[in-house]
């Protein structure tokens, strides 16, 4: 009996933190990341030009969605090879989104990293894919990101196919088959297909 009561309140807290976290998942707080075969959240954020735009209008095409911050020294490593990629399949039907977190220009964001001019990167380093701004960082918690960079490779079915946290080469053998072989797949039917 004495054991008991020494563990009693052990147990007692095991079992509140085990609810804590159960609600917390349930209440989509989780903190594992969204991963291969998940559908991809939405997401709607502004483009350069002030314009709403919103990831969903996007399904149904192959989507390379990256999210990335000026400040960011591999964020800038891999956006040359990102352009290179895309002047190689965007003609096929690629489509690249990159997503800025950067804070707007002139105010610092929560981990206190001064704004960045997302234009004035995008014509230095030539991009000429798509470039969402998103200084509240929404995304992040749509993706449950790690870090930046940080891709996702979405199919036509608006499903992520890859996660890749960190930098890579865009352009890389690999990934130009990989990005080919989704891009031979045909579009899944959408409204007014005829289809049933």
């Amino acid at each position: 009996m004495k054991t008991f009561r020494r563990v009693r309140p052990y147990v007692v807290a095991s079992g509140a933190l085990a609810i804590v976290i159960a609600i917390h998942g349930l209440a989509g707080g989780g903190s594992a990341p969204t991963g291969p075969g998940s559908p991809a959240p939405d997401y709607r954020a502004t483009d350069l030009g002030g314009d709403s735009v919103a990831l969903s209008n996007l399904f149904g095409e192959v989507i390379l969605l990256n999210i990335w911050a000026t400040w960011c020294p591999p964020c800038r490593e891999e956006m040359p090879s990102m352009q290179r990629l895309y002047e190689a399949l965007g003609p096929a039907g690629l489509r690249i989104v990159a997503v800025s977190i950067d804070a707007e220009e002139g105010s610092v964001d929560a981990g206190g990293r001064p704004g960045g001019d997302v234009a004035d990167f995008v014509e230095e380093y030539g991009l000429t894919f798509d470039v969402w701004l998103d200084p509240s960082g929404r995304i992040q918690r749509a993706y449950r990101t790690t870090g930046v960079p940080e891709s996702f490779i979405i199919d036509r079915d608006g499903r992520i196919l890859r996660r890749i946290p960190g930098p890579t080469e865009w352009d890389d053998p690999a990934y130009i088959a990989l990005f080919e072989r989704l891009l031979a797949q045909e579009r899944p039917p959408g409204p007014g297909s005829g289809s049933d």
